[in-house]
């Protein structure tokens, strides 16, 4: 495996990309968005940059793992060894760029998705071949977090998860093989995580600071309303929403109304610098 192709050019697709380039990969970085393009080009520049200044990486390795990086706003590129979608949470719209993206890469090619809550199997089911496909889920910063989830789906053959391992590990990531199931392994954990915060803030028990640093006192890195800030209000409400729908809504996972306003209100947090925190 030589070429990778991420699809999706946001937060997670050019972290992904920054994450493979750095590892020596020729990496495709497609986005049909021109100025999502150069949104990515500029942060892998910045977060190399800093890496530079931090004495972790020389001036050439950087250049060199620029180098390693094509962006590209047209379809017909994305031809790899494996090709990574990390585009918008909608199922239409995954099903739709699978469709493209079978139609021009060879038989031997190996499909992912970094879905962060989408059933695998409902995917695969509207591909060719979907023995080649997978869910390949990286977490924020993907350039730094070094946990992978391998979701290996009902028609998924052993020799694609093998390959798929194989590749997380050259990246430098651990990979953790699950089978598909409604938020895999880490979202579905996580969810009690967020929503009994939510409720704790709903309920005026406390606010979001105090929650914050109480959790962040007794070990955790971030609090719910921090992490959820940077992960993004739109995003971690459409996981609690797909996990919620999923298991067939129970009360405990009951998606929050709170954020559900700041969703409507474009309070999304570090993205658009509001969310539970000014920024």
């Amino acid at each position: 495996m030589n070429k990778i192709c991420i699809c999706g050019a946001g937060t997670m697709g050019s972290g992904i990309a920054q994450a493979c380039a750095s590892a020596g990969f020729s990496t495709i970085l497609y986005d049909l968005n021109e100025e999502v393009l150069e949104r990515a080009k500029q942060k892998i520049n910045n977060d190399l940059d800093k890496l530079v200044e931090k004495g972790r990486l020389q001036a050439d390795q950087k250049e060199n793992m620029l180098s390693n990086i094509r962006f590209t706003n047209s379809i017909a590129d994305c031809i790899a060894d494996l090709v990574i979608e990390a585009i918008i949470e909608k199922m239409e719209a995954k099903i739709g760029l699978f469709g493209e993206l079978s139609k021009i890469n060879t038989e031997q090619t190996l499909f992912a998705s970094n879905t962060s809550s989408l059933s695998i199997n409902a995917i695969a089911k509207h591909i060719p071949g979907p023995q080649r496909f997978a869910g390949l889920h990286f977490f924020n910063p993907a350039p730094v977090m070094k946990l992978v989830e391998v979701v290996k789906g009902e028609a998924t053959s052993d020799a694609s998860i093998i390959a798929l391992v194989e590749f997380t590990r050259k990246l430098g990531k651990q990979p953790v093989v699950c089978k598909d199931s409604p938020g895999f392994i880490v979202n579905r954990v996580a969810r009690p995580f967020y929503i009994e915060s939510l409720r704790i803030a709903e309920e005026g028990i406390a606010d979001y600071a105090t929650i914050d640093q109480i959790l962040e006192s007794r070990g955790f890195k971030m609090g719910p309303f921090k992490l959820m800030d940077l992960i993004g209000n739109d995003v971690n409400y459409a996981v609690s929403c797909s996990v919620y729908e999923q298991l067939n809504r129970p009360e405990r996972l009951k998606p929050s109304y709170l954020q559900e306003e700041k969703v409507r209100l474009g309070q999304l947090g570090k993205k658009t610098k509001k969310g539970y925190y000014d920024y």
